[in-house]
C-alpha cells in the first residue's frame, strides 16, 4: 500500500489533518473489508450533520462489497468508473428527500436538502478519514436505474455515490486508474472564491 499523498503547498498545511490530506482515491484494496461497526460509524456520522430546521433530508443506501446490493448497483456504473468503484470495500450512494410524500412528510426547507446531503457526506468522508480510510466521491452512475432498482420513491433523488475503503496499489491496479494517483491536487486561488465589498472584489 502506498502512502497517501502529502498536502498541496501552500494554504493547506495548516488545515486539520483530516481535511489537510484528504485526496480521492481511485486505488482502492479489492481485499479490504469493513466491519458492520465501521459502516455504522460512517453513517452515524452522516446522522449527526447540521441541516435546516433539522429537517435531515437524507438518506444513504448502504453496499459493502460482496452484497447483493452491491451486486445490483454495480451494473449501473459508468464506464470510466466501472474499474475502481467495485474495488472499493464499501459504496453509499447518497439521495436526498425532494418533496413531500404521500403521508404528506417532507422538508420544510426543501430548497436545502441538497445542501444539507452534502453535508451529511462530508461529515461521512472525515469520520472515513479519521479511520484510516480513503474515500472517493463519484456521480459517475446511471441515477435513474438505481432508483428504480432499488425502488427509490419519486420524492427523494438519488444524487451521488461515495466509495470507502483503504488505499491500494497502483501497481496492481488498471493503468487508467492508476494514473489518477499521480494527477497533481489543485485548487482555484482564494482571490477567486472569497469576496469582500461585493461580488468579485477579493476579501482581504
Amino acid at each position: 500500500m502506498t502512502a497517501a499523498k502529502p498536502a498541496p503547498q501552500p494554504g493547506a498545511e495548516d488545515l486539520t489533518e483530516n481535511l489537510r490530506d484528504r485526496w480521492s482515491v481511485s486505488v482502492f484494496d479489492p481485499d479490504h473489508e469493513l466491519a458492520d461497526a465501521e459502516i455504522r460509524l460512517l453513517v452515524e456520522a452522516a446522522r449527526w450533520a447540521p441541516s435546516a430546521g433539522n429537517s435531515q433530508p437524507w438518506s444513504f443506501l448502504v453496499l459493502p462489497r460482496g452484497s447483493a446490493a452491491h451486486s445490483t448497483f454495480v451494473p449501473h456504473l459508468s464506464r470510466g468508473n466501472s474499474g475502481w468503484v467495485p474495488r472499493a470495500s464499501a459504496v453509499f450512494v447518497a439521495i436526498a428527500q425532494v418533496g413531500v410524500g404521500p403521508d404528506g412528510n417532507g422538508p420544510k426547507w426543501s430548497d436545502y436538502s441538497h445542501y444539507d446531503l452534502g453535508q451529511a457526506a462530508a461529515h461521512l468522508t472525515v469520520q472515513a478519514a479519521s479511520l484510516g480510510l480513503s474515500s472517493h466521491q463519484f456521480a459517475g452512475f446511471d441515477h435513474d436505474a438505481v432508483a428504480a432498482a432499488f425502488g427509490v420513491p419519486d420524492w427523494w433523488k438519488v444524487m451521488t455515490g461515495i466509495a470507502v475503503g483503504l488505499h491500494g496499489d497502483p501497481a496492481q491496479a488498471d493503468p487508467r486508474d492508476a494514473e489518477r494517483e499521480e494527477r497533481e491536487r489543485v485548487r482555484r486561488p482564494l482571490e477567486e472564491i472569497a469576496f469582500g465589498d461585493k461580488w468579485g472584489t477579493p476579501w482581504s
